[in-house]
C-alpha cells in the first residue's frame, strides 16, 4: 500500500464519530470487542466489528485473540506520522504568521503581506 493509500484510510478511519469514540475507549488500554460492544450500546454488535474492521485497515487498531476473546489494541503511531507529516509544518507555518504579525504589531509598521508569511 502506497503512503498516500494510507493516508486515504487513516482519515477514513478518522472521518467517523463512532470510530474516534472507539479509539477514545482503547486510548485507556486494550479492550475486547465484547466490552467495546457494551459500551457502544446504541449499536448493534455487527455495526461495532465493521467499524473496527477500518480501523484496523488503518492500522490504528491491532487485535489479539486469546482464545475466544478478541483484544483490541490501540496503535497510535499513525496517528503520529499524521501529526508529523500534516499538522506539525502546518502549525508551524501558521505560528510563524502570528509571530511576524505580532512583531509588526509591537513595532508600529505595517508589514508586506508577502514578507510576512514564510516559505
Amino acid at each position: 500500500m502506497s503512503t498516500e493509500d494510507q493516508d486515504d484510510a487513516l482519515f477514513k478511519a478518522l472521518g467517523h464519530r463512532v470510530r474516534r469514540q472507539l479509539l477514545d475507549r482503547l486510548k485507556a488500554g486494550p479492550q475486547t470487542t465484547g466490552g467495546l460492544c457494551e459500551a457502544m450500546s446504541q449499536l448493534d454488535r455487527c455495526t461495532v466489528m465493521q467499524h473496527l474492521r477500518v480501523l484496523e485497515a488503518a492500522g490504528l487498531v491491532v487485535v489479539e485473540r486469546r482464545g475466544r476473546e478478541r483484544w483490541n489494541h490501540l496503535d497510535a503511531l499513525p496517528i503520529q506520522a499524521l501529526q508529523d507529516r500534516w499538522i506539525g509544518p502546518y502549525a508551524a507555518h501558521a505560528a510563524a504568521m502570528l509571530a511576524g504579525l505580532k512583531h509588526a504589531a509591537e513595532d508600529g509598521q505595517p508589514q508586506d503581506r508577502d514578507k510576512a508569511l514564510p516559505g
